[in-house]
């Protein structure tokens, strides 16, 4: 999340080396190098090879939400195992469960507000967090 971020930050500087975010965020490269393939599948990441190499977002910063960005490092984000991506329920108690709705309902809330945050707002956070930190 916070290499994504990071290019948000950095959107007008054109394609930044892997190298420069993991400094910039005091992360492995190797960590980074990890990830990267990840989110090279989706169209959140472009990559450039060669001299002036790198990466940069795919699609802008106010289009790309925490949910996707989870779902795609994560997987599924569902609370219980017996919970599907698809909506589908693999519980054979399922019809009788009476915390069943409890998971549904808590299902909802985190897919509602994780799509609801987008990079751009991360960014924009970040900048009036840090715009108020002043000293005299």
């Amino acid at each position: 999340m916070r290499m994504l971020v990071d290019l948000a930050e950095h959107k007008n500087d054109g394609f930044i080396a892997l190298k420069t975010i993991a400094e910039r965020q005091e992360i492995s490269k190797k960590y980074l190098e990890q990830i990267v393939p990840i989110l090279n599948r989706s169209d959140i990441l472009l990559t450039n090879r060669g001299f002036q190499g790198g990466y940069q977002l795919g699609k802008p910063a106010d289009k790309i939400t925490v949910g996707e960005i989870l779902r795609l490092t994560e997987g599924n984000l569902e609370p219980v195992a017996c919970m599907l991506a698809d909506g589908k329920n693999s519980c054979a108690r399922s019809a009788d469960c009476p915390t069943l709705p409890v998971w549904v309902g808590l299902n909802k809330v985190i897919n509602d507000y994780l799509e609801n945050i987008t990079l751009q707002d991360i960014v924009e956070q970040a900048k009036d967090h840090f715009a108020n930190d002043y000293m005299i």
